[in-house]
Formats: C-alpha cells, structure tokens, sequence
C-alpha cells in the first residue's frame, strides 16, 4: 500500500493550506474532504489502500489540522482555498468525497466545474432538509434570530464532550468500542489554538448559506446525474437517517451502503468503505471524451 505524503501550500491570500498526497497523478483523481471536527487525519486508514487506484488529495480545510486560519472564514473561501490546491497540482477531473462541513465545500467546487466530477462519494453529508433533525433546532433558531443568547445555545457543543461525542454520541458501546485511541482529544487540542474556535463559530453561521442552497444543489444533482457511491453510519446523532433516502431519490441510480457505524464512519468501517469507494473508482475512473 502507499502511503501519503504530507505538503504545506501557501495560498494566494498569504495563509498555508496543509495537505497530503499518495498514489499516481497519473491516476484518477479523489479529493478527500473532511468534517468537523476533524481534518485529513480522519482518512488515514483508508487512503494508502486508496492510493492503490487514485491520486488522492486530501487537504486539512482552513483552520483545521495542521492548516492556517483564514482571517474571513466561510465554506466559500473553503472552496476557493481548495480549487487553488488543484489548480497548483494540475488536478483535472476528479472524485470528490464529502463528509460533513466537507459537502459545501465540494459542491462548491463541483458547482462551479461539473464537468470536472468523475463521481461522488457520499459520507454522512447532508444537502437536504431531510437531513436537518430536531438537534438543529438551536441551530436554526440562532440564522433566523443571531442574538448572544440564540449564538450560545448553538455553538454549545464547542467543548472536549462536543468534540468526543462526534465520534460516539448515538452510537451502540460495542460498536463504539471500536474506536481507535481518543482522536477527540486531538481535535480538541487543535480547536483551542489561536483563531481555531473564531473559524468554529464562523462556520456554524455561515451553514446556513449551505442550506439555502440546497434546493440549487438538487437541481444540479438531477440535471448532472453524477456517478455516486453512499456510505452512510446509521447511528449518525447529527444528521438525520432521512437523508440517505433524499440522495438517492436525486440520484436514482446511486450505489448505497448503510453501515453500523456513526458520524465518523471510518474510525470503525475503514476497510469495508475503502474497498467499496476502490471499486467504485476503478468503475468510474476516467474522464468521458
């Protein structure tokens, strides 16, 4: 298996993107696009056995990880961030992997250049309401009135426990049981350094401009029919099960897995998502002409 390279960018706006590579650029391109609260660290089982077939990339997003924090964050600005890292590689046509606050990044790029998308792989990201549970009630209620009070309540979960229930909140003992070491720690670790938590807060404000687009991603999911693959943790405590339905009734023809698994599917399925999504690409791996 090969094994990923770590690499610093720095952006045109003066600030460092951290990322990792492996594999062939010769081979089909994936770009790994991580959630809250996590980084490129959360691939790390999968992306040697990934890099058998594709040429993965996998940036820490902005203010994550090992990545500098923007001084405007917004999953916008994510998304300029991450196109520039392609743009520098000479990254062409390629699968995006969502997950999480990684989904308005990569429709963003995948927006903005369809005809660049080999595929979708769809990890625990929403693009629907169906996926907005009552969890997000003090979310919601917070972009509809963005008072002190209303702020407080939605950004509650900006703590160690926050931070650990990402990856076991919802999810059954044995299974979580699973789980390798306490990498909340670690993110929580990198939440607590300069600017970390100012981009944490920033982001839960500005999902709103995600969810109001996602009557133009379905559009565009409809009218593009992209090549996709689900894999989906059934114990998810933050987006609600509906979702998976939602996907596939835009995407009729999408490949879905649900597993036994949460938010953080690959901290207890890396095996099984790495050999689906390696098949999926070698399936799908090569630009139409």
């Amino acid at each position: 298996m090969r094994q990923a390279t770590r690499r610093r960018l720095r952006l045109s706006g003066g600030t460092e993107l951290s990322y990792i590579t492996a594999g062939e650029p010769s081979d089909p391109a994936l770009l790994l696009l991580h959630g809250f609260p996590t980084s490129a660290r959360t691939f790390r089982d999968v992306v040697p056995e990934l890099a058998e077939a594709s040429y993965v990339i996998a940036p820490d997003l902005p203010g994550f990880g090992e990545s500098d924090v923007l001084p405007d964050p917004s999953f916008t600005a994510f998304g300029h961030a991450v196109a520039e890292l392609l743009d520098r590689l000479g990254v062409g046509p390629r699968h995006i992997y969502l997950h999480d606050f990684g989904a308005p990044v990569g429709f963003h790029l995948a927006m903005r250049e369809p005809d660049q998308v080999l595929g979708l792989v769809v990890q625990n990201a929403n693009a629907h309401r169906s996926g907005l549970g009552p969890e997000w009630a003090e979310t919601q209620a917070f972009w509809s009135h963005p008072t002190p009070d209303n702020e407080a309540a939605a950004t509650a979960h900006l703590t160690l426990e926050g931070t650990r229930a990402q990856y076991v909140a919802n999810v059954p003992p044995d299974v979580a049981a699973r789980i390798k070491g306490r990498e909340w720690e670690e993110d929580w670790r990198v939440m607590c350094l300069p600017g970390r938590l100012a981009t944490q807060r920033a982001l839960i404000a500005d999902y709103a401009h995600h969810v109001a687009r996602f009557d133009a991603i379905g559009e565009h999911l409809a009218a593009r029919q992209p090549p996709a693959l689900m894999v989906w943790g059934r114990h998810d405590a933050f987006f609600d099960i509906a979702e998976t339905l939602s996907w596939m009734r835009d995407l009729p023809r999408m490949e879905s897995h649900v597993f036994d698994g949460g938010h953080l599917l690959l901290e207890t399925h890396a095996p099984e998502v790495a050999s689906l999504v390696l098949d999926f690409i070698r399936r799908t791996g090569r630009a139409e002409p």
